[in-house]
């Protein structure tokens, strides 16, 4: 009886360990931010999965001073235009109106970066509605963009956050 008692508890440790791996638990993904827009930003985003949100650590340079710029991700996955406009639009894989974390929002709409007195910022945070893990809503494959202005969280869709002053494509890491 013992027997069987530690073989169902080694089977249900082993499909707990599945379902985890399968769910995307510590994938990684991450992007080099280069500067766009006439702009001399740049820097670095890493994606961590933690259950069902993904922990966002970024690190930019080049910002103005002191002042809050929007930050999201966009569907598609190419900074190729000088203005960084071929990433497209919010990624919205769920069909929301554009929003802070804390209500209704695109899966691309993230917390804002306010740059310190050099025009540096450093941010970590989670989010919801995204995920590293292949799916819908993986942010894999699409482009980190790092907007001139603070998002205002009310214009739809977009935030009104001015021009795209750096941009990365995210690839898993």
């Amino acid at each position: 009886m013992r027997f069987l008692s530690h073989a169902a508890l080694g089977a249900s440790v082993l499909l707990l360990t599945a379902c985890g791996h399968l769910a995307g638990q510590g994938l990684g993904a991450g992007t080099s931010l280069q500067p766009r827009s006439g702009s001399a930003t740049s820097g670095q985003a890493n994606f961590r999965q933690q259950g069902d949100r993904v922990l966002v650590r970024v690190e930019v340079s080049g910002l103005t001073p002191g002042q809050e710029h929007g930050l999201h991700i966009h569907d598609k996955g190419d900074c190729s235009a000088p203005d960084a406009m071929s990433a497209g639009g919010h990624f919205n894989p769920t069909g929301k109106p554009h929003g802070p974390q804390n209500a209704d929002h695109h899966g691309g709409d993230l917390p804002a970066l306010k740059a310190d007195a050099s025009g540096k910022a450093r941010a970590e945070f989670s989010v919801t509605g995204v995920t590293v893990a292949p799916g819908p809503t993986s942010i894999v494959g699409r482009s980190l963009v790092v907007h001139k202005d603070a998002d205002d969280y009310k214009t739809q869709p977009t935030g009104n956050s001015g021009a795209r002053i750096a941009c990365g494509v995210i690839a898993a890491s």
